[in-house]
């Protein structure tokens, strides 16, 4: 699947695409923003309600920062990915191996603050009823226990199909990789305190809401999370003001463990694993 990954939503070589480095203050220009709601429905892989499995529990996490690898904008139910129209792709290297996001150059912002700014000269007029949006990285703090004490850590959260990662740190907890890391790669620090782990969550446990899996669907480990418009975004090229687009993600019980001690407190010291850290659902909405 990474292969077709690449050929289907990566093929650079053929589709165009801009980095928030090509800005005009004079000319009106697509401004993207993310927001975290902890409100939004929980949604799962088919882009339906979702309850917690049995045997699982979930905590809403608090969120600092956000990081995407793709964004496309859909006319329609039946645009299949990479057909769109691409507003930005981040950069990539095979430093690791094989084909990866390379995390050194990737755009990572907090809510409210600007993802990409590009004229609306280069997006394709139309009408868009959809967008879609791969995610590749959260930044978020967590409660956990030990020993019977409630602690609050920040947990780094790769959820792109694959991340080259040199090193990174959580606070002052370092993490040397140098290598690729697959989507489900974690680590986590606890606030003022000298702790800090690593894992993997299970290979496709991931969740990706896309409600067009009947029509439209996307490649396995993309993290391509797909969101319908209110009202379909028109593109003129008419435009004489900015046009503000906010995704609106879903961190409702995003974070998901399996328990060992059934008390809904994520213990890893109780051997309690990571299963899942997907974003629950996009909701987008733009301003003109």
């Amino acid at each position: 699947m990474k292969k077709a990954y690449l050929l289907l939503l990566f093929a650079a070589a053929a589709i165009p695409f801009f980095s928030c480095s090509e800005e005009s203050s004079s000319k009106p220009m697509l401004i993207v923003k993310f927001k975290f709601d902890p409100n939004q429905i929980r949604l799962n892989n088919l882009g339906e309600p979702s309850v917690i499995p049995d045997g699982n529990a979930a905590q809403t996490p608090v969120f600092n920062t956000i990081g995407s690898h793709y964004i496309e904008l859909a006319p329609n139910a039946n645009t299949q990915i990479g057909t769109g129209t691409i507003i930005y792709h981040g950069a990539e290297t095979t430093l690791g191996g094989a084909n990866a996001i390379d995390f050194s150059k990737e755009k990572i912002v907090a809510q409210d603050e600007v993802f990409i700014k590009i004229p609306l000269t280069q997006v394709a007029k139309g009408n868009y009823e959809w967008i879609r949006v791969s995610l590749a990285y959260q930044n978020y703090q967590i409660n956990i226990r030990n020993n019977g004490v409630d602690y609050t850590g920040t947990l780094a959260s790769f959820v792109g199909f694959n991340t080259y990662l040199t090193s990174f740190n959580i606070g002052n907890s370092i993490f040397p990789v140098n290598g690729n890391r697959e989507q489900g790669y974690w680590a986590f620090a606890l606030n003022n305190q000298p702790y800090s782990s690593s894992g993997q969550a299970p290979t496709g446990a991931t969740t990706v809401p896309n409600p067009l899996h009947a029509t439209s669907g996307i490649p396995l480990k993309s993290c391509v999370v797909t969101g319908k418009f209110a009202t379909p975004l028109a593109i003129t090229g008419n435009e004489t003001s900015d046009v503000t687009v906010t995704l609106s993600l879903s961190i409702n019980h995003s974070f998901e463990w399996h328990e060992v001690n059934v008390d809904g407190k994520f213990e890893p010291s109780a051997g309690e694993n990571v299963v899942d850290m997907g974003l629950r659902g996009l909701i987008p909405s733009y301003v003109k």
